[in-house]
């Protein structure tokens, strides 16, 4: 029997994409909603993406970054300059994703960049 990796490798996304969103929900407001993304080229066809692909995904970056951030934090061969510089970069990621935060139903599950104190 022959496999077709092309498929496995698909199937496999579809299952790690419904596994990932770690309880985030969409704000209600965007539910069944739809991304378009509009060239200027008015000659171009616009591109559209259902709301809930997007967030998922947008999701998943959150995710990784979070995995990122506590493998930086606990790594045994970090110096502690190198560990602040690398949590300053993901934390500078976080601040630009900020933009997506209207996206999350619950305020806990939103990005969050530098605090001022």
């Amino acid at each position: 029997m022959e496999i077709d990796y092309g498929l496995l490798k698909q199937a496999l996304r579809d299952v790690l994409d419904e596994g990932t969103d770690a309880g985030a929900e969409i704000a209600a407001r965007f539910r069944g909603g739809t991304l378009i993304i509009k060239p200027r080229d008015e000659s171009l066809q616009p591109k559209e993406v259902p709301i809930e692909d997007f967030f998922r995904k947008v999701v998943r970056i959150r995710d990784n970054l979070r995995i990122l951030e506590q493998k930086v934090n606990s790594h045994p061969k970090l110096e502690a300059e190198d560990r602040r510089t690398l949590q300053g970069y993901v934390t500078k990621c976080y601040g630009t994703l900020t933009t997506f935060n209207l996206l999350f139903q619950d305020k806990g599950d939103q990005f969050v960049g530098q605090k001022t104190t």
